[in-house]
């Protein structure tokens, strides 16, 4: 589950400790690989959670038992009970087992939309927890053992009330994974490793969200109850190792004032990776980094007091809910398209590998044309589905695919492109409140699957609508790729003013364009005698390319923040 980090931190930087930890990590050996994966696997099991209602929720299948009052095409809600019954056992799915197949949409959706209601909340009150005294470790650990202890405990429930809150506390146990895993990995490693890290939590997500169709299948003839516990048990006895063999992060352990530990734990990794442990003990003063909610309220107070910040996050907002509505609506709606639905999950789910590679040939385009073609593409699918209906089953899933994908690469562009929009001031409550809004908007989705069982208008229809809609408020953004990034809100007005100059005079003088066009990609060249901040307030014809690596960096310091 994709999680939202809501800290803002407040530190002093200390060369030194940085350079002493980079010495200490080194070069990435099979330490920190089994270290990585170890702590990676947090999202396989957290991807379960997220995903596992596709298989216990769904609506099973069904035959006539009296030709006389039923047939293939008939409405079970208006037959007698006597005349039907489920293909496979009724305990099968909680709709077979608790008689759900004419209730609402509001009821049958309850349960999923429960779990991100609790993933909204969670994502509030815990997200702060890891920059505590507790740390990124034990709060993975009690995060992933508590997200499974409920998850077994949910068997025991008796009506999709009792279910559905399971569902909600589920949900915000396991709000906090996501957003640690990524810190955690990216704290252990040397900065040239960090990107490729990031790979491995993005990869066991997709992993564990694969696995549900064989866990499934595996279970078919049985409850559902039973697919609770195969995901649950083994995510108990991952708690318990990486309790014990994931060690934490050592710049947390020094914010924390734990010098030895960190120092005996940088001194293991250097002697075991580098053959020497010649780093030397801390003396300086530790850097001071907590979270704070006041300085949380004070970002958001700078956001919406002025206008310009306003009409961005509004706009950013409201596009966060319609790609996030089909980036995770899809993969829920799967049970919707009347194909095999083993099959489906693994096809979307192997989707998600080329949008992740499409993204970096988007490196060098302009954001706002690449989350636009994206997301209309991807609701003209969703439109399509409706329009072809399940007589072209084939084309439908292709469709279906294809939106996904087009949804998925969206997303990843979206990401990179919110963190451009705002100066680091904030930044980070900037992202976190469009990963709210994104959350917020998938708390409708499970009823809009319900009703789209009965009518593919309000599944795959108010899907393609809604992205497409949304993608509009792009007209009120500016385009970022190649600007630099600012510091504070004021840098920021400064630079939009002098953007603003230079777009008039291209409007009326197009030799402007032709001689300064190339001008409007930045080059982050580190060896420019600029600071940071000047060049951010440099005319953009001075400006000079940025980094290849760029897109990458700034996707993996989305995906932290959301």
């Amino acid at each position: 589950m994709v999680v939202l980090a809501v800290v803002v931190l407040e530190e002093k930087v200390f060369p030194s400790t940085d350079d002493m930890i980079e010495k200490g990590f080194g070069r990435f050996g099979w330490l920190e690989f089994v270290q990585c994966v170890l702590i990676s696997f947090a999202s396989f099991f957290d991807s379960q959670q997220s995903f596992i209602t596709i298989y216990t929720d769904e609506y099973p299948t069904w035959h006539c038992t009296n030709s006389t009052l039923c047939n293939s095409g008939s409405n079970i809600c208006n037959i007698p009970k006597s005349s039907w019954s489920w293909d496979g056992p009724s305990h099968k799915t909680v709709i077979s087992q608790w008689n759900l197949e004419c209730a609402s949409s509001f009821v049958t959706g309850l349960p999923q939309s429960s779990f991100f209601i609790g993933c909204l909340l969670g994502s509030f009150l815990l997200s702060t927890l890891a920059d505590t005294s507790l740390g990124r470790k034990n709060t993975i650990v009690m995060s992933c053992f508590s997200m499974s202890i409920f998850s077994i405990l949910i068997v025991f429930a008796t009506n999709i009330w009792i279910y559905s809150a399971f569902k909600f506390v589920i949900g915000f146990m396991s709000s906090s994974i996501g957003t640690c895993v990524l810190v955690l990995l990216a704290e252990k490693v040397s900065t040239e490793w960090r990107f490729t890290v990031g790979i491995f939590e993005y990869f066991c997500f997709t992993l564990g969200y694969m696995s549900l169709p064989g866990i499934a299948y595996f279970n078919r003839f049985n409850s559902w109850r039973l697919v609770y516990v195969y995901t649950s048990v083994p995510a108990i006895c991952y708690s318990v190792l990486a309790y014990i063999f994931v060690t934490e992060s050592p710049r947390w352990l020094l914010t924390q004032g734990r010098h030895q530990e960190a120092m005996a734990m940088l001194k293991g990794v250097s002697s075991l990776e580098n053959g020497s442990n010649d780093l030397t003990v801390i003396e300086a003063p530790v850097n001071e980094q907590k979270a704070s909610i006041f300085q949380l309220f004070s970002s958001m107070a700078e956001l919406f007091g002025r206008r310009w910040a306003l009409k961005r996050m509004v706009a950013t907002m409201v596009l966060g809910v319609g790609i996030g509505m089909v980036y995770f609506g899809m993969p829920l709606a799967v049970g919707n398209l009347g194909f095999n639905i083993y099959l489906a999950v693994v096809f979307n789910a192997l989707t998600e590998i080329p949008a992740y590679v499409a993204t970096y040939f988007l490196e060098n385009c302009r954001r706002k044309p690449s989350i636009r073609v994206f997301s209309i593409a991807s609701g003209v699918c969703c439109i399509m589905c409706v329009v072809v209906g399940s007589g072209l089953q084939e084309i439908r899933v292709g469709l279906a695919m294809a939106s996904f994908f087009s949804a998925c690469t969206a997303f990843n562009v979206f990401l990179v492109y919110i963190l451009e929009l705002f100066p680091t001031s904030v930044r980070n409550t900037a992202t976190s409140l469009v990963g709210q809004a994104t959350v917020f908007g998938n708390v409708f989705t499970p009823f809009l699957i319900s009703a789209g069982r009965k009518n593919d208008i309000f599944s795959y229809g108010v899907f393609g609508l809604v992205i497409m809609l949304s993608s509009f408020m792009l007209l009120g953004l500016p385009e970022t790729r190649g600007l630099a990034l600012c510091d504070t809100m004021d840098q920021q007005e400064k630079k939009d003013d002098i953007n603003q100059v230079i777009f008039k005079q291209a409007v009326f003088d197009p030799i402007v364009v032709a001689s300064g066009a190339h001008g409007f990609v930045e080059e982050f060249n580190m060896a420019n005698p600029v600071t940071h901040a000047e060049r951010c307030l440099r005319p953009p014809m001075e400006w000079s390319a940025p980094p290849h690596n760029f897109l990458k960096v700034n996707i993996d310091a989305g995906r932290d923040n959301l």
